[in-house]
């Protein structure tokens, strides 16, 4: 018993310090990956936007042209706001984001022609 406390009151402080600063990397770990998790959903969230404005812009002011015009009007408005945002986006995702939502807006503009009918 005696070695017990002697043991503790000679490395106790050593003991607890070293717990504490393990603690704190865990929790400074956890954290930045919580942020950086928030970062790309915020990123994310920001890129479809854009991407659904700029769609719905294009239609709605290029009526007259051809689809593969009103995407290529898309693409360059798109890319324009992404820059200006400090948002890299690879070819294949800014087409995928386009296709999608190309395909909403169209899946919305025929469900209201539906219910007009």
């Amino acid at each position: 018993m005696d070695f017990i406390k002697e043991f503790f009151s000679s490395y106790g402080s050593s003991i607890l310090n070293s717990i504490y600063i393990c603690l704190m990397a865990c929790c400074s770990y956890i954290g930045l990956k919580i942020k950086t998790s928030v970062e790309k959903y915020e990123k994310d969230r920001i890129k479809k936007r854009i991407v659904e404005d700029s769609v719905k812009y294009v239609e709605q002011v290029y009526k007259e042209l051809g689809s593969k015009e009103k995407y290529k009007k898309a693409e360059k408005n798109i890319l324009i706001l992404f820059n200006e945002n400090n948002i890299v986006v690879t070819d294949l995702e800014l087409k995928v984001l386009i296709e999608s939502a190309c395909n909403e807006f169209t899946e919305k503009k025929i469900n209201k022609d539906k219910k007009g009918l």
